[in-house]
């Protein structure tokens, strides 16, 4: 989906992904994926430039294992001069820690570059998956 690049995108990004992950996900997650989602669009309009027509694509997948369900989100931006990386916030700090936020709920982060912008992502383990075909030995 694409969202403007404005503080409103990261709450339309929040719904849509509420509205569709819901049903899916445990609460918790599900809380989790909406921190994390919030923080990665609210950068991209704090310190990047938009994609064409003023806009920051976010997306989300997953993607079904034997361990369960791999969640991975994504916001693409038109990038910046220098790429994100966590910083150092004092404690009297306005902002600073949202990278860290990032850091602390998902499994794994990064960024990709590309000749348009960059996309920064974000992995969460597979959620696992109810087996009532297995039964515990013992």
């Amino acid at each position: 989906m694409v969202v403007p690049h404005h503080p409103t995108g990261a709450r339309l990004a929040r719904h849509r992904l509420a509205g569709e992950l819901a049903d899916v996900v445990p609460p918790t997650l599900l809380a989790d994926l909406i921190a994390v989602l919030a923080e990665l669009v609210g950068n991209a309009v704090r310190h990047a430039r938009p994609l064409p027509g003023g806009v920051v694509r976010v997306a989300w997948r997953l993607r079904p294992s034997v361990e369960g369900t791999l969640i991975q989100l994504g916001v693409t931006d038109g990038g910046a001069s220098t790429g994100p990386r966590i910083r150092t916030a004092g404690a009297d700090a306005a902002d600073g820690r949202g990278l860290h936020i990032v850091a602390g709920l998902a499994t794994r982060w990064g960024v990709e570059q590309d000749g348009l912008g960059q996309r920064v992502w974000a992995e969460f383990d597979p959620v696992p998956t109810h087996r009532p075909d297995l039964v515990p030995a013992g």
